[in-house]
Parts: structure tokens; C-alpha cells; sequence
């Protein structure tokens, strides 16, 4: 499965982030064993503390991932400086985006995981972004990651087709992955989502299902949930009903794939075009600004993750599928987005965009 997730995603881009990969190791042996390069970046990192900032609720799976990447990332950057992880989930990450895009120090000791929404949401709710997506530094990305459409046992949905002839009530948190995918779906391809919004992450509307308040979710990580909710799967508590990326998860080969609906080449590449950022789930970031060499070392310092077994084993007994992805493969799939035909990103926005947009 990770090795699955190590090759590209994006169907328009065969190159995204396989082959790359293959020099990861490579270039972080290169930058580790440069002192001249190395040296003023220790003498800076010293004794000093990095703000891991995470766009998202406590508890949820992008604040689990900050707190192990936390754990080890140090120890691979000169200096071994100490990480701290602070939350800031409003607005479903877009205030962590802007904060480190406008506010942040501009000097690598400030980072953030944010909610992987922020590649897009420009398309659908420009007024409020407060940051170049292309002049952002991606240090790299955790994971990559399959989202789910699951509905509660008591439901009365039990397939896909389901979802074209039946409402599904799902939580949704406004402008992130479990409210603007339905929104995408029931736009592109006819699916028949009641959205109701307001939940602050992941983390409250499964909770809400399990009181009964919501009858499912429209996206929900696959690794998220095998790890938070087991007993959803063992127990049969929900109903996987359709799957979400540019390719299919192998674990999860009878469930549909949300592309298999799509009617036309024009739709295909608008939910291609969203379907990127799940390539590059769980991204990293940084200032602009930030020196070149503080800049190469966080960049390398989250490339010698992806080789480092005490990262990995922690990874492990936490239950926690990891397959880190480089800045450069991050790019890539920036490259991709800012370069979509201005129609199919004008039709994503329309798509995704709340009623009251």
C-alpha cells in the first residue's frame, strides 16, 4: 500500500511523484554530508525551537501525523532544533494557510501541516485566500491518501447506485474534503448529498454518526478510518459505498471508484483536477522567503523521513500509514493545478462552491 502510494497519482502526469522517489535517499545522504552547506544552518537551528503549526481540530489524523512527524523531524535538520505542534484548525486550515503565508517568520522556524483543500480552494472561494499557492515552500507531503464514502449501519443505503436515487445527511466542514467532495459529486455526477455543515473537523462528524445525527460521510480517509474507527469495519457499523482518487486503493477492489461515474472527458478532468491534492494528502509547508539553505535542510530533513526506521516503527505501533513524499513531487502536483485550462477550473469552483458563494 505505501509502495502503492509511492507512484504517481495523477493521470495527466504519469511522472508525479514515482521516479522521484527514487532519489530521495540520495539527496538527503548528499545534504547530510555537506558541512560546508550543513554548518551555518546547525549554527542557526542550535537550541532553537520550530512552531509545527496544523491547520486542524486535535485529535483528528493530520494533527496524529504533525505530532509523529514532530517526534523525529528534528534530529534530521542541523542544529537538531526542538518541534512544537500548535493547532490553528479555523476555517478548515485557510487561517493556517494565510498566517504562514502573511504573518509567519520568514526565517524556517515556522511550519504547517494543512487540510490538503488549500490546493484548491482559490477556485472556489478567492476573496478569502491570502496566499500564492505557487510562491508557498512544500517541504513535502506525510502521505497520500483514498477517501471513502461511508454510510451508518442504520441507513437505508447499502451500494453505490444507492447514492444517485437516495439522500445520504453527511457532516461537513465548510470549504474541506467531507463538504466540497459531495458538493463535487452531486454536481459532476448526479449523486444526491444533504450536507449539513458547520462541524469543525472529521473528528466531531463521526461522532455525530455515532449519535445518530448524521446517516454518513462523504470523504473520510481510508487510512483515517482503520486506524480511528476499526470496529467501524469489524463490526460492520457502515457501508463503504465509493471510493475517491486517481487510482483505486487495492484493499478496497469491490468498492467503486467515484471516476467509474463520470460521463465525459470534459467531467474527467474537472474530478481529476480535484482528485489531485489527494495525491499530495497531508502537505507541508513554509514561508516564502525562508534562506536557501534553511529552506534545502527542512526540505531535506522531511526526505531523510521516508528512510528513517525508528519514524517508520513509530509509525507503525501508532497505526499510522505513512510514505513520505517529496517537496519536489509536492511541486509537481502544484505545477498541475496552477496550470489547469481556465474552464475546468472556473467549472471545479462553480462545482464546489457552498450555495451562498
Amino acid at each position: 500500500m505505501p509502495g502503492d502510494r509511492d507512484k504517481t497519482n495523477v493521470s495527466q502526469a504519469e511522472s508525479l511523484p514515482g521516479r522521484i522517489r527514487l532519489s530521495l535517499f540520495v539527496a538527503a545522504t548528499l545534504w547530510t554530508t555537506n558541512p560546508a552547506v550543513a554548518q551555518p544552518v546547525a549554527e542557526f537551528y542550535n537550541g532553537k525551537q520550530i512552531s509545527f503549526i496544523v491547520g486542524a481540530s486535535p485529535g483528528g489524523g493530520y494533527d496524529t501525523q504533525a505530532r509523529l512527524v514532530a517526534r523525529h523531524l528534528g534530529k534530521h535538520i542541523p542544529g537538531n532544533p526542538t518541534i512544537v505542534v500548535q493547532n490553528m484548525p479555523a476555517a478548515g486550515s485557510l487561517a493556517a494557510t494565510n498566517y504562514i503565508y502573511n504573518v509567519a517568520a520568514k526565517d524556517g522556524t515556522v511550519i504547517a501541516l494543512v487540510m490538503r483543500g488549500m490546493l484548491l480552494i482559490k477556485n472556489w472561494n478567492p476573496a478569502s485566500v491570502r496566499f500564492d499557492l505557487g510562491r508557498l515552500n512544500w517541504l513535502g507531503s506525510i502521505n497520500s491518501e483514498v477517501a471513502v464514502t461511508a454510510a451508518w449501519h442504520t441507513a437505508p443505503l447499502r451500494t453505490a447506485q444507492d447514492l444517485f436515487e437516495r439522500e445520504l445527511i453527511v457532516g461537513g466542514t465548510s470549504g474541506v474534503d467531507p463538504e466540497t467532495t459531495p458538493r463535487l459529486f452531486n454536481a459532476l455526477i448526479g449523486t444526491k448529498f444533504k450536507i449539513i455543515n458547520g462541524y469543525p473537523g472529521t473528528t466531531e462528524i463521526i461522532l455525530a454518526m455515532e449519535k445518530g445525527e448524521l446517516q454518513g460521510i462523504a470523504d473520510w480517509s481510508w487510512s483515517s478510518m482503520k486506524v480511528a474507527r476499526p470496529d467501524w469495519l469489524r463490526d460492520k457499523k457502515v457501508t463503504l459505498l465509493m471510493q475517491a482518487a486517481l487510482q483505486k486503493e487495492p484493499e478496497l477492489a469491490d468498492v467503486p471508484s467515484a471516476l467509474d461515474f463520470v460521463r465525459n472527458d470534459a467531467d474527467r478532468k474537472v474530478m481529476e483536477l480535484y482528485l489531485t491534492q489527494k495525491a499530495v494528502a497531508r502537505p507541508v509547508i513554509a514561508p516564502p522567503g525562508i534562506p536557501a539553505d534553511r529552506l534545502a535542510a527542512l526540505r531535506g530533513g522531511f526526505i531523510a523521513l521516508a528512510q528513517d526506521n525508528e519514524f517508520l516503527a513509530d509509525a507503525k505501533r501508532t497505526q499510522l500509514e505513512v510514505a513520505p513524499i517529496s517537496g519536489a513531487a509536492v511541486d509537481k502536483a502544484i505545477s498541475l493545478i496552477t496550470s489547469a485550462a481556465p474552464e475546468t477550473a472556473e467549472r471545479l469552483g462553480k462545482a464546489i462552491a457552498p450555495a451562498d458563494k
